[in-house]
């Protein structure tokens, strides 16, 4: 199931707050960067980011983006400002 474009919209919408935001469609699904950084995606309409140890604090719950990919967490917090404090501590933790 590919994610509708009204559903990329708002979660471009809640990552208003968060600078240098830039997505590529990718096979029906979106990925998202920030500063160039790969940090997560939308997949079958929901927000995915990457696991890393900066952001485990959050409790987020894990989920899978696709057959054989690999666990990802689920945002499901709709605060811009919770939400640049997470996606900023997650790209921090990839770099």
């Amino acid at each position: 199931m590919a994610t509708d474009k009204s559903y990329l919209d708002y979660v471009l919408s809640i990552l208003e707050e968060c600078n240098n935001i830039a997505f590529r469609p990718m096979m029906g699904e979106y990925l998202l960067y920030m500063n160039g950084i790969l940090f997560g995606g939308v997949y079958d309409n929901r927000f995915l980011i990457k696991e890393t140890t900066a952001n485990r604090e959050f409790n987020l719950q894990e989920e899978i983006p696709y057959n054989g990919g690999k666990k990802m967490y689920l945002v499901d917090k709709e605060d811009p400002k919770e939400i640049k404090n997470l996606i900023e501590k997650t790209v921090k933790g990839l770099k």
